[in-house]
Protein backbone atom coordinates (compact mmCIF):
# COMPACT_ATOMS: atom_id res chain seq x y z
CA UNK A 1 0.00 0.00 0.00
CA UNK A 2 1.12 3.55 -0.80
CA UNK A 3 2.11 6.06 2.02
CA UNK A 4 0.29 9.45 1.89
CA UNK A 5 2.57 12.38 1.64
CA UNK A 6 2.07 15.18 3.77
CA UNK A 7 4.64 18.02 3.66
CA UNK A 8 6.65 19.35 1.12
CA UNK A 9 9.57 20.82 2.20
CA UNK A 10 11.96 21.24 -0.90
CA UNK A 11 13.04 20.73 -4.43
CA UNK A 12 16.43 18.27 -5.14
CA UNK A 13 18.51 18.51 -7.52
CA UNK A 14 18.91 16.28 -10.88
CA UNK A 15 17.40 15.54 -13.94
CA UNK A 16 14.25 14.04 -12.62
CA UNK A 17 13.52 17.01 -10.39
CA UNK A 18 12.23 14.90 -7.37
CA UNK A 19 11.20 16.50 -4.60
CA UNK A 20 11.82 16.21 -0.56
CA UNK A 21 8.35 15.64 0.98
CA UNK A 22 7.45 14.41 4.45
CA UNK A 23 4.74 11.44 4.65
CA UNK A 24 2.42 10.21 7.04
CA UNK A 25 4.39 7.47 8.35
CA UNK A 26 7.17 10.38 9.87
CA UNK A 27 9.55 9.50 7.45
CA UNK A 28 11.24 11.80 4.84
CA UNK A 29 11.04 10.80 1.07
CA UNK A 30 13.12 12.10 -2.08
CA UNK A 31 9.91 11.73 -4.24
CA UNK A 32 10.14 11.22 -8.24
CA UNK A 33 7.23 11.56 -10.12
CA UNK A 34 5.34 9.45 -12.50
CA UNK A 35 5.92 12.79 -15.49
CA UNK A 36 9.68 13.83 -14.40
CA UNK A 37 11.84 14.64 -17.54
CA UNK A 38 13.47 11.16 -17.50
CA UNK A 39 10.43 9.28 -18.27
CA UNK A 40 8.12 6.79 -15.92
CA UNK A 41 10.36 3.89 -16.81
CA UNK A 42 13.04 5.28 -14.06
CA UNK A 43 10.54 4.72 -11.15
CA UNK A 44 10.84 1.49 -12.55
CA UNK A 45 14.20 1.08 -12.21
CA UNK A 46 14.78 2.28 -8.58
CA UNK A 47 12.12 -0.17 -7.73
CA UNK A 48 14.03 -3.46 -9.16
CA UNK A 49 17.43 -2.38 -8.42
CA UNK A 50 16.71 -1.35 -4.75
CA UNK A 51 15.27 -5.04 -4.76
CA UNK A 52 18.31 -6.26 -5.76
CA UNK A 53 20.50 -4.50 -3.79
CA UNK A 54 18.30 -5.16 -0.36
CA UNK A 55 18.89 -9.04 -1.66
CA UNK A 56 22.82 -8.56 -1.50
CA UNK A 57 22.87 -6.80 1.83
CA UNK A 58 24.22 -3.88 -0.05
CA UNK A 59 23.08 -0.35 2.06
CA UNK A 60 20.91 1.08 -0.34
CA UNK A 61 17.81 3.55 0.60
CA UNK A 62 14.32 2.07 1.61
CA UNK A 63 11.67 2.49 -0.91
CA UNK A 64 8.15 3.01 -1.15
CA UNK A 65 5.18 4.20 -3.27
CA UNK A 66 4.36 7.58 -2.26
CA UNK A 67 0.42 9.11 -2.79
CA UNK A 68 -0.06 12.43 -3.88
CA UNK A 69 -3.38 13.50 -3.82
CA UNK A 70 -5.37 16.40 -5.21
CA UNK A 71 -5.86 18.28 -1.54
CA UNK A 72 -2.09 17.84 -1.32
CA UNK A 73 -0.99 19.28 -4.75
CA UNK A 74 -3.46 22.37 -4.07
CA UNK A 75 -1.96 23.27 -0.76
CA UNK A 76 1.62 22.94 -2.26
CA UNK A 77 1.59 24.46 -5.16
CA UNK A 78 5.64 24.73 -5.53
CA UNK A 79 5.54 20.90 -6.07
CA UNK A 80 5.91 21.18 -10.17
CA UNK A 81 7.83 19.99 -12.52
CA UNK A 82 10.14 22.40 -15.09
CA UNK A 83 9.60 21.67 -19.07
CA UNK A 84 12.22 24.61 -21.15
CA UNK A 85 9.62 27.38 -19.53
CA UNK A 86 6.64 26.20 -18.42
CA UNK A 87 5.82 24.57 -15.30
CA UNK A 88 3.17 22.06 -14.75
CA UNK A 89 1.45 20.03 -11.80
CA UNK A 90 2.27 16.49 -11.25
CA UNK A 91 -0.80 14.33 -11.67
CA UNK A 92 -2.40 12.80 -8.22
CA UNK A 93 -1.52 9.45 -7.54
CA UNK A 94 0.90 6.60 -6.47
CA UNK A 95 5.64 7.93 -6.96
CA UNK A 96 8.40 6.76 -6.09
CA UNK A 97 9.73 7.59 -2.90
CA UNK A 98 13.54 7.00 -1.73
CA UNK A 99 13.56 6.78 1.85
CA UNK A 100 16.08 8.97 3.92
CA UNK A 101 17.77 6.92 6.47
CA UNK A 102 17.09 9.62 9.67
CA UNK A 103 15.38 12.88 9.76
CA UNK A 104 17.03 15.78 7.50
CA UNK A 105 16.62 18.26 10.25
CA UNK A 106 18.36 16.06 12.49
CA UNK A 107 21.21 14.16 11.02
CA UNK A 108 23.74 15.74 8.10
CA UNK A 109 23.89 13.75 4.44
CA UNK A 110 26.97 14.29 2.53
CA UNK A 111 27.15 13.55 -0.96
CA UNK A 112 30.94 14.26 -0.38
CA UNK A 113 33.67 13.21 2.61
CA UNK A 114 37.16 14.52 2.34
CA UNK A 115 39.59 11.18 1.97
CA UNK A 116 40.64 10.85 5.53
CA UNK A 117 36.79 10.00 6.40
CA UNK A 118 36.34 8.23 3.47
CA UNK A 119 38.79 5.76 4.16
CA UNK A 120 36.93 5.01 7.63
CA UNK A 121 33.44 4.47 5.96
CA UNK A 122 32.67 1.35 7.69
CA UNK A 123 30.79 -0.43 5.29
CA UNK A 124 33.38 0.96 2.45
CA UNK A 125 33.19 -2.25 0.49
CA UNK A 126 29.72 -1.99 -0.36
CA UNK A 127 30.97 -0.10 -3.20
CA UNK A 128 32.51 -3.27 -4.73
CA UNK A 129 29.31 -4.69 -4.48
CA UNK A 130 27.44 -1.94 -5.76
CA UNK A 131 29.74 -1.95 -8.87
CA UNK A 132 29.09 -5.69 -9.86
CA UNK A 133 25.27 -4.88 -9.07
CA UNK A 134 25.55 -1.71 -11.34
CA UNK A 135 27.58 -4.06 -14.21
CA UNK A 136 24.86 -6.35 -14.38
CA UNK A 137 22.26 -3.60 -14.68
CA UNK A 138 23.85 -1.77 -17.41
CA UNK A 139 24.02 1.39 -15.03
CA UNK A 140 24.94 3.96 -17.38
CA UNK A 141 25.03 6.86 -15.05
CA UNK A 142 28.57 7.40 -12.15
CA UNK A 143 27.29 5.41 -8.46
CA UNK A 144 25.79 7.58 -6.61
CA UNK A 145 25.98 7.68 -2.73
CA UNK A 146 25.32 10.22 0.26
CA UNK A 147 27.20 9.49 4.02
CA UNK A 148 25.76 10.43 7.41
CA UNK A 149 26.40 8.80 10.75
CA UNK A 150 25.05 6.29 12.34
CA UNK A 151 25.06 3.29 14.07
CA UNK A 152 27.26 0.73 11.95
CA UNK A 153 25.41 -2.40 13.17
CA UNK A 154 22.20 -0.88 11.48
CA UNK A 155 23.68 -0.62 7.88
CA UNK A 156 26.26 -3.08 8.21
CA UNK A 157 25.25 -5.74 10.64
CA UNK A 158 28.16 -8.34 9.23
CA UNK A 159 30.72 -6.01 10.19
CA UNK A 160 31.39 -7.62 13.78
CA UNK A 161 34.46 -5.15 14.93
CA UNK A 162 31.84 -2.24 14.46
CA UNK A 163 28.95 -3.48 16.32
CA UNK A 164 27.65 -0.80 18.38
CA UNK A 165 29.82 1.73 17.27
CA UNK A 166 28.60 5.19 16.04
CA UNK A 167 30.51 5.94 12.37
CA UNK A 168 30.13 6.93 8.96
CA UNK A 169 28.06 4.79 6.84
CA UNK A 170 27.41 5.12 2.61
CA UNK A 171 23.89 4.24 1.42
CA UNK A 172 24.11 3.74 -2.30
CA UNK A 173 20.75 6.17 -3.89
CA UNK A 174 19.53 7.01 -7.09
CA UNK A 175 19.59 3.97 -9.38
CA UNK A 176 17.09 5.58 -11.88
CA UNK A 177 20.09 4.87 -15.01
CA UNK A 178 20.07 0.99 -14.50
CA UNK A 179 18.27 -0.53 -16.85
CA UNK A 180 20.20 1.59 -19.10
CA UNK A 181 18.09 4.16 -17.82
CA UNK A 182 14.90 5.31 -19.62
CA UNK A 183 15.60 3.07 -23.05
CA UNK A 184 15.55 -0.08 -21.22
CA UNK A 185 18.14 -1.30 -22.78
CA UNK A 186 21.97 -2.80 -21.48
CA UNK A 187 24.71 -1.12 -23.41
CA UNK A 188 28.32 -1.36 -21.76
CA UNK A 189 31.15 0.54 -21.57
CA UNK A 190 34.47 0.95 -19.30
CA UNK A 191 33.30 3.88 -16.82
CA UNK A 192 29.63 2.75 -16.41
CA UNK A 193 28.47 2.61 -12.74
CA UNK A 194 32.14 3.40 -11.53
CA UNK A 195 31.85 5.70 -8.59
CA UNK A 196 34.13 8.76 -8.96
CA UNK A 197 36.48 8.52 -5.98
CA UNK A 198 39.30 5.88 -6.88
CA UNK A 199 40.27 5.25 -3.19
CA UNK A 200 36.93 2.74 -2.67
CA UNK A 201 38.52 0.00 -5.02
CA UNK A 202 41.98 0.13 -3.81
CA UNK A 203 41.93 -3.13 -2.47
CA UNK A 204 40.80 -4.70 -5.87
CA UNK A 205 43.55 -7.34 -6.84
CA UNK A 206 41.10 -9.48 -9.31
CA UNK A 207 37.37 -11.03 -9.68
CA UNK A 208 38.13 -12.53 -5.76
CA UNK A 209 37.70 -9.20 -4.44
CA UNK A 210 34.23 -8.55 -5.52
CA UNK A 211 33.07 -11.93 -3.25
CA UNK A 212 30.45 -13.10 -2.16
CA UNK A 213 28.75 -10.52 -4.44
CA UNK A 214 29.94 -11.91 -7.92
CA UNK A 215 28.64 -15.48 -6.54
CA UNK A 216 25.62 -14.21 -5.76
CA UNK A 217 24.86 -12.18 -8.68
CA UNK A 218 25.90 -15.54 -11.34
CA UNK A 219 23.52 -17.43 -9.16
CA UNK A 220 20.82 -14.71 -8.02
CA UNK A 221 17.34 -16.52 -7.61
CA UNK A 222 14.83 -15.72 -10.71
CA UNK A 223 12.10 -16.24 -7.74
CA UNK A 224 13.25 -12.93 -6.56
CA UNK A 225 13.09 -11.19 -9.49
CA UNK A 226 9.57 -12.34 -10.29
CA UNK A 227 8.21 -10.98 -6.72
CA UNK A 228 9.21 -7.52 -7.33
CA UNK A 229 8.57 -7.79 -10.79
CA UNK A 230 4.41 -8.01 -9.80
CA UNK A 231 4.71 -5.46 -6.50
CA UNK A 232 5.73 -2.90 -8.96
CA UNK A 233 2.64 -0.32 -9.03
CA UNK A 234 0.51 -1.44 -12.19
CA UNK A 235 0.38 2.20 -12.84
CA UNK A 236 3.77 2.93 -13.68
CA UNK A 237 4.07 -0.27 -16.38
CA UNK A 238 0.53 0.35 -17.73
CA UNK A 239 0.99 -1.27 -21.30
CA UNK A 240 4.75 -1.65 -21.38
CA UNK A 241 4.28 -5.13 -19.22
CA UNK A 242 5.92 -7.01 -22.28
CA UNK A 243 8.76 -4.92 -22.96
CA UNK A 244 9.34 -4.81 -19.07
CA UNK A 245 9.36 -8.60 -18.91
CA UNK A 246 11.58 -8.92 -21.91
CA UNK A 247 13.94 -6.78 -20.24
CA UNK A 248 14.27 -8.99 -17.26
CA UNK A 249 14.88 -11.77 -19.48
CA UNK A 250 17.69 -10.12 -21.19
CA UNK A 251 18.68 -9.24 -17.13
CA UNK A 252 18.65 -12.99 -16.29
CA UNK A 253 20.70 -14.15 -18.86
CA UNK A 254 23.46 -11.55 -18.22
CA UNK A 255 24.26 -13.46 -15.04
CA UNK A 256 27.23 -14.89 -16.30
CA UNK A 257 28.59 -12.40 -18.20
CA UNK A 258 29.18 -9.91 -14.80
CA UNK A 259 32.90 -10.77 -14.56
CA UNK A 260 33.95 -10.08 -18.12
CA UNK A 261 32.19 -6.85 -17.24
CA UNK A 262 33.69 -6.28 -14.27
CA UNK A 263 36.96 -6.42 -16.08
CA UNK A 264 35.80 -4.36 -18.93
CA UNK A 265 36.23 -1.37 -16.49
CA UNK A 266 40.24 -1.58 -16.67
CA UNK A 267 39.94 -0.95 -20.43
CA UNK A 268 38.95 2.90 -20.05
CA UNK A 269 41.40 5.76 -20.30
CA UNK A 270 41.80 5.53 -16.67
CA UNK A 271 42.05 1.90 -15.00
CA UNK A 272 40.45 1.75 -11.46
CA UNK A 273 41.50 -0.73 -10.17
CA UNK A 274 45.92 0.05 -10.69
CA UNK A 275 46.90 -3.39 -7.94
CA UNK A 276 45.07 -6.17 -10.12
CA UNK A 277 46.78 -8.93 -10.36
CA UNK A 278 45.19 -11.83 -10.46
CA UNK A 279 45.32 -13.63 -13.84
Amino acid sequence: MPIRAIEFVRKLRGGAQAHLIKAEDGHHYAVKFQSNPQGRRVLVNEWLAHAIFEQLRIASAKVAAIEITADFLASNPQVNLQRGSTFHTPEPGWHFGSRLADDPNRVGFYDFVPDQLLGEVANLADFLGALVVDRWLANVDARQAVFFRAKVKTWAPSIAAHAGKVGFVAMMIDHGYTFGGPRWEFQDAAGYGLYHRPMVYATVTGQKSFEPWLEQVIYFPEQVLETVRHSIPPQWIDGEESQLDAMLHTLLARRKKVPQLLELCRSGSTNPFPRWTEP
